[in-house]
C-alpha cells in the first residue's frame, strides 16, 4: 500500500515512515520541508494522490489557547484532500484521556482534532498514547531551577516513542478500526516519582518535591492519563530505556 505520511520527519513519523518501508510498502513523509503546509494547504493534493491511506502525525506549534485554531484549519484542510484523493484510511495520533482533562487548552485541541476526523465520514482509525518517555525531562524541566524540582503526583504511565511508531505503523497497516486503540507503557508511576527515578539515573542530587500545583499536569485529577481494560500494553520499561 502506499502511505502519506503527514509530519512524517518528526520523532514519531520517521519511524513510522521506516517501519511500513520495511514492510514492504511504500511510505512517503511529507512535512513543510517538503513543501507540504497543513495550514494553508499548499502541496496536500500532490502529497495525497494516489495514497491509500494518510496518517496525520503533526502537532500544534504551541500548547496554550491558539492550538485549538491550529488543529481546526490543518485537519479542515486535510480532510478535504483526503475526499478529492478518494483515500480509504485516515489515521492520526491522540492522548490517553485527552477528553478527560478540559482544563487543559491542548488536550481540548486535541479532543477536537479527534472530532473532526470521527464526523469526516471517512473510515478512520485513532491511535491514543500515553506519555512519551522521551518527553519526561522536558516536564521535569518546566518546573524546575538549581536547587529542586517541583512535580505533582498525578500517575503516569511512560511509553516509549519506538513503541507509540510501531502501534501507528500496525494500525495504519489494517483495516480501519472506526474506533480507538489506547496504548501505554508496561509500569505507572506517580510523576514526583518517575522525577526522582529520572534524576537519579542522570546523577542529578537535586530532591523532587511534591507540588500538585506544579506545572501541566497539576490539571490532571485522577489516573485518566493511564490505560484502561482492553488497552494494548508495550514491552519497554522506562527503567531500561533510560539505560
Amino acid at each position: 500500500m502506499k502511505f502519506a505520511i503527514i509530519g512524517g520527519t518528526g520523532l514519531i513519523g520517521s519511524q513510522v515512515v521506516r517501519n511500513l518501508n520495511e514492510a514492504g510498502h511504500e511510505a512517503v513523509p511529507h512535512s513543510p520541508s517538503t513543501g507540504v503546509d497543513l495550514l494553508t494547504g499548499q502541496g496536500l493534493d500532490a502529497a495525497l494522490d494516489g495514497a491509500d491511506v494518510v496518517v496525520n502525525l503533526t502537532n500544534s506549534p504551541t500548547f496554550d489557547d491558539a492550538s485549538p485554531a491550529f488543529f481546526r484549519t490543518s485537519m479542515d484542510n486535510l480532510v478535504a484532500a483526503a475526499k478529492k484523493a478518494g483515500t480509504g484510511h485516515f489515521v492520526i495520533l491522540s492522548i490517553v484521556g485527552v477528553d478527560q482533562v478540559p482544563d487543559l487548552d491542548y488536550y481540548r485541541a486535541k479532543t477536537l482534532q479527534e472530532n473532526i476526523l470521527k464526523e469526516s465520514g471517512l473510515p478512520y482509525s485513532i491511535v491514543r498514547a500515553t506519555q512519551f518517555m522521551e518527553f519526561v525531562g522536558a516536564v521535569l524541566s518546566w518546573t524546575s531551577d538549581e536547587t529542586a524540582v517541583r512535580l505533582p503526583s498525578t500517575p503516569i504511565q511512560p511509553i516509549a516513542a519506538a513503541d507509540v511508531a510501531a502501534a501507528v505503523s500496525e494500525v495504519s497497516a489494517g483495516k480501519p478500526l472506526n474506533g480507538t486503540l489506547d496504548v501505554g507503557g508496561p509500569d505507572v508511576y506517580p510523576l514526583d516519582e518517575l522525577g526522582r527515578i529520572t534524576l537519579s539515573a542522570k546523577g542529578d542530587r537535586r530532591p523532587v518535591i511534591v507540588d500538585e500545583t506544579a506545572g501541566m499536569f497539576a490539571a490532571v485529577k485522577g489516573d485518566v492519563l493511564t490505560t484502561k481494560d482492553g488497552a494494548r500494553v508495550a514491552e519497554t520499561r522506562y527503567l531500561d530505556w533510560l539505560k
